[in-house]
């Protein structure tokens, strides 16, 4: 400190806050005193700054939390290929009776010839004739249709239409029987049959 004094400008004094005369050392002191405050403050801002690990921490979770909301977004319902156009309605060749009714108003009631092909899960020849009447039908291109019913299922249609063995096939038009054939038949005799129901 003496080193500092002898150092000094000539003036050793100087007027405090109160207008007395104070000796230069005072001030110096207060003058380091100063600096550091300031140099001590300076350094606690630093340590608040936002790049402190835990919050660098925090800014990388966010990041990487937005960055996997990004990928969850592209794979998001509204991002995903349009769903195939339903394929167009066909008008059906055959169908199977469901019971009297239906019968009634699909067959009895049909503006097209009908074929009504009785048949049974235990026949074998029906298994053979009926694809082959399908076939049949189908060259047709809707101008006649085909009715499947299954005997042990609704014994009563089979007992109205007369029906003692199986196959039988009944050609019905205008809610009339035109037609009929038991037996199997090869595919050029069904389609002499099926052009004779609709009139050719």
């Amino acid at each position: 400190m003496r080193g500092d004094l002898s150092a000094a400008p000539k003036r050793k004094h100087f007027i405090g806050p109160q207008g007395q005369d104070q000796p230069l050392k005072s001030s110096k002191m207060a003058h380091r005193l100063l600096v550091r405050r300031i140099w001590t403050f300076s350094a606690k801002d630093i340590r608040c700054l936002p790049s402190s690990p835990a919050i660098a921490a925090t800014s990388s979770f966010s990041t990487s939390l937005q960055s996997a909301t990004t990928k969850v977004s592209f794979l998001s319902p509204s991002r995903t290929l349009p769903r195939c156009l339903p394929h167009a309605s066909r008008r059906e060749v055959s169908f199977n009776v469901q019971d009297h009714d239906d019968f009634t108003d699909r067959v009895i009631k049909s503006e097209l010839p009908v074929l009504v092909d009785f048949h049974a899960q235990w026949c074998g020849p029906c298994k053979i004739l009926g694809p082959r009447l399908e076939k049949a039908v189908a060259k047709q291109k809707g101008r006649v249709a085909m009715a499947k019913v299954d005997i042990d299922d609704h014994t009563d249609l089979a007992i109205e239409y007369g029906v003692s063995a199986v196959p039988t096939v009944i050609a019905i038009r205008g809610g009339d029987v035109v037609d009929h054939f038991v037996g199997i038949k090869d595919d050029d005799a069904l389609d002499s049959f099926v052009s004779k129901i609709i009139g050719q």
